[in-house]
């Protein structure tokens, strides 16, 4: 019998506001709160609502036949509490069926696997502790940012605790291969290694409503016709997909909600397909060979490379300037700092000074706040900028850093005792003048 494993993926960055050069140093505050709280809200009535509700009703009407996983990025997760906790509430609902596994990836959404082993670790163990806060879950399959993976990040991950990872079916990587089947890490071969069939996927996650495809519309029988051509031998369909496929890509009047609350009762009709998690599929199917990634891949864009983030002089070197922060900011107990840190390290920052144009990369051009590749580098070093100076006044890297950052402190100490003083001075000066008036009359 094949397994279906459906996973959904949710991410929301913290997109800044305009950040000027004149800012630097004098307002440490970097967020869009009205773009951040449009956006999320948006996408949680038009999408995550919706759909929540959908998969609940289907959970409960195939009487636990269904399956589903999901990652939400810790991001993601912090703006739902701030804007639209409902959404945290129906995912809630989902998590207490135990019919939906939750996975772990980098809290922000960040590309520290790329660059810094401990940045990295202390991202996924972040977002695994904000997971089972919510959820009660203790996940044990990782997903990493846009399904970037290598045979050194697998081995990493194994040695965190995780006995799986999720990652894409790449044509470059499989060759002959197939991506219906389980693998294993080619460094440590404990580790198992989900593939992505993008064909399907994309079918669903891209082209679905598109009426110049050749197959529109899709149907659920169409689709379940599909999984049944599929050979005989092979075990498990990875169908990997970001959430807002359902209702923001595709929306509702597309029909994307009752193509999936007929098809899920369609394919459990059929006797040689089930639904499974993550977590079931490495414990019921045995893995068929190593698969070998000796460079990272990612689902995204035809190279399935890492381009989208990293191809231009502009993305490497806010990249790089960012992670060299790293040392320091291990040295850092400031909460505020750490949050902003954690947030600078969203891969979309990167993704908007792309300057590449590909197919899969619309859906985040789309939602691009800058008008250019520049405006969005140049917006992002600024605010770089002044979080490298807030950090070295808590962290100093020398002894004249050490020395500066003493005497900013005692001058903002100085300027807030003056402020002070001068507002019991208004006070005493009103009073008076209130005083005197009194004794003329």
């Amino acid at each position: 019998m094949k397994s279906i494993c459906l996973f959904f993926q949710v991410h929301q960055p913290f997109r800044h506001r305009r950040y000027r050069f004149f800012d630097i140093g004098n307002d440490h505050y970097y967020y869009d709160d009205y773009a951040n709280a449009t956006s999320v809200r948006e996408i949680v009535d038009k999408s995550y609502l919706p759909a929540n509700k959908l998969l609940l009703k289907l959970i409960k009407k195939m009487a636990g036949k269904f399956r589903v996983s999901f990652s939400i990025t810790g991001t993601a997760l912090d703006q739902f509490e701030l804007y639209a906790p409902k959404v945290i509430e129906s995912f809630q609902k989902l998590a207490a069926t135990s019919h939906v596994e939750f996975l772990t990836e980098t809290y922000s959404h960040s590309l520290s696997s790329l660059k810094n082993r401990q940045t990295f670790e202390n991202q996924v163990r972040l977002h695994e502790k904000k997971i089972f806060e919510l959820f009660g879950q203790k996940p044990k399959v990782f997903r990493n940012t846009e399904m970037i993976y290598s045979d050194e990040i697998g081995a990493q991950i194994f040695q965190m605790g995780y006995k799986a990872m999720l990652t894409e079916g790449a044509r470059h990587v499989l060759g002959w291969k197939s991506p219906n089947f389980l693998y294993v890490n080619a460094q440590n071969p404990r580790l198992k290694v989900l593939m992505r069939n993008f064909k399907l996927s994309d079918d669903l996650a891209l082209r679905f409503s598109n009426p110049a495809w050749s197959e529109y519309p899709l149907t659920a029988g169409k689709f379940t016709g599909w999984l049944n051509g599929l050979d005989d031998r092979e075990e498990v369909v990875n169908l990997f997909l970001g959430y807002d496929s359902l209702g923001k890509r595709h929306p509702e009047e597309s029909g994307i909600f009752e193509f999936m609350e007929h098809w899920v009762p369609d394919v459990l009709k059929q006797k040689n397909f089930k639904f499974s998690t993550p977590s079931q599929v490495i414990e019921e199917l045995q893995p068929v060979s190593v698969v070998s990634v000796p460079n990272p891949i990612s689902w995204v864009d035809e190279e399935r490379d890492l381009t989208a983030w990293l191809g231009n002089d502009m993305q490497r070197e806010a990249f790089g300037k960012l992670y060299d922060l790293s040392e320091r900011i291990s040295q850092c107990v400031n909460s505020e700092l750490l949050k902003d840190w954690n947030y600078l390290q969203s891969s979309d920052h990167f993704h908007y000074m792309s300057t590449k144009f590909f197919s899969h990369g619309e859906s985040v051009n789309h939602f691009n706040p800058f008008e250019s590749p520049f405006e969005a580098f140049i917006n992002y070093m600024n605010v770089l900028s002044d979080f490298k100076l807030r950090l070295k006044a808590v962290v100093p890297e020398s002894k004249l850093e050490y020395e500066l950052a003493g005497l900013h402190k005692l001058v903002e100490e100085k300027e807030n005792r003056i402020k002070k003083l001068e507002g019991e001075l208004h006070r005493l000066q009103k009073h008076r003048a209130q005083t005197k008036s009194v004794k003329r009359k």
